[in-house]
């Protein structure tokens, strides 16, 4: 009880040694001689941890502190006898509509989490001290995929401890926090087949893709997202630093995939691109993107949609090609994305529209040549069954084929029929 007076006391007020030591004296009533001691080591943690103390925290450092267990044993033992309180503690009012847990407090956002305010602390470093640590200490695992058509993009991917928090955050959280209605990706309900839909029959398709979709996605949009939703700047902090991560300096030195561009993108913290929290934040992040876009296509009479990186807009074949790119690329760098301009594509009626792969000239349909190649290797798993097709060498051909097939039904039912039976034809004990 009186550790926890003391604690309160220390929080109520500045964190320098006089003033805890004032605080605390009010509260016993009384100046012993080892208050002086104990205020100093309390006022020389460091400040990126007491902004994290909570009460309870607070309260088990000061019974761990040798002055006060020592009064503590003494037959003059310490009793509070005022007690010094924190404002409570509320949150600020979030938009209209909004639902967030309740974390007014570092302590209390560990606790929503199922962490200890240490474990929380550890997760949740200061990026320029995260970064510097030995390879094996870092809370992601880089891994470089190949893109299809050049270059190479970097999956962050969390280890086990951290990717479990950031799951109940997403689950507390940011599935909660709607995205704009244009955007599709990432989003329950929503999907790449209603993105295309958007488009179809449309005299005009312009695509454009935002390059590194996720690292340009910095830690103080992310920060100023979770400030929005009226969580303080402590919180706010912590959440921030489990969503994002900078790239370690002695990963990026060794690696030589990534060009210059990349690898400046990724030594600022961002949001890592295989974290699950990343697509969420990212469609949130992007918020201002997609109503400027969505205004700026209503401008000129046509609709707009994006799935994740990959940006749309449709309309009459009359649309000013050259006027809309620039200005989707202005807006785009004005909201910190990055329009790639080598990926920018118009395509009018007489060209196959497609989008995110899936032909929109009329309505959404799987390409000719796609629809012909899967029914070429369905048959050649018929006639010479199905193992020596698998050339790609997939871990289950057979989930595979299946999954390919169902994509096929949901954008043209009646010609996946075909593949349907050719797919039940298939020996697979062969």
């Amino acid at each position: 009880m009186t550790a926890r007076a003391l604690a309160r006391a220390m929080l109520a007020g500045p964190r320098d040694a006089d003033g805890l030591a004032a605080r605390m004296a009010v509260c016993l009533a009384a100046r012993p001689p080892w208050l002086a001691k104990l205020a100093e080591a309390m006022a020389r943690v460091p400040g990126e941890v007491w902004g994290r103390l909570d009460v309870q925290t607070l309260a088990e450092r000061v019974q761990a502190h040798d002055s006060f267990a020592q009064a503590w044993r003494s037959e003059a033992r310490p009793v509070a006898r005022h007690w010094l309180l924190q404002p409570p503690d509320e949150l600020a009012r979030a938009p209209a509509g909004l639902e967030r847990p309740h974390w007014p407090t570092v302590g209390a956002l560990a606790r929503g989490l199922g962490m200890t305010p240490a474990g929380l602390w550890r997760l949740t470093l200061p990026v320029d001290w995260q970064r510097r640590r030995p390879l094996a200490q870092q809370h992601y695992r880089p891994c470089l995929i190949r893109k299809r058509s050049a270059g190479w993009r970097l999956l962050e991917v969390p280890e086990p401890h951290l990717r479990a928090v950031q799951r109940r955050l997403l689950g507390q959280l940011l599935n909660a926090l709607p995205p704009h209605e244009a955007a599709f990706g990432y989003t329950p309900g929503r999907s790449v087949v209603q993105h295309a839909a958007r488009h179809a029959g449309q005299g005009r398709v312009l695509r454009f893709d935002l390059s590194d979709f996720f690292s340009t996605v910095r830690a103080a949009r992310v920060h100023a997202l979770f400030k929005t939703l009226g969580y303080s700047t402590a919180v706010a902090r912590a959440l921030t630093a489990l969503c994002t991560t900078a790239t370690p300096e002695a990963w990026l030195r060794a690696q030589g995939h990534l060009d210059w561009q990349q690898c400046q993108r990724l030594r600022d913290a961002h949001l890592p691109q295989g974290a699950p929290t990343s697509p969420a934040l990212a469609n949130l992040c992007a918020f201002g993107l997609d109503a400027r876009l969505t205004g700026l296509a209503e401008a000129f009479g046509a609709r707009y949609s994006r799935y994740a990186d990959d940006l749309v807009v449709s309309g009459l074949a009359t649309l000013p090609v050259r006027q809309i790119a620039a200005w989707v690329a202005a807006i785009a760098a004005d909201e910190g994305f990055v329009v790639n301009p080598r990926k920018t594509r118009s395509l009018g009626v007489a060209q196959r529209q497609a989008v995110c792969g899936i032909v929109v000239n009329d309505k959404p349909n799987l390409a000719r040549d796609e629809f012909d190649r899967l029914k070429a290797t369905l048959h050649r798993c018929v006639v010479d069954g199905p193992a020596g097709q698998n050339r790609d060498g997939h871990a289950d051909w057979r989930a595979h084929l299946q999954g390919r097939v169902a994509w096929a039904a949901q954008l043209n039912a009646v010609k996946a029929e075909k593949l349907k039976r050719l797919l039940v034809r298939i020996d697979w004990d062969r």
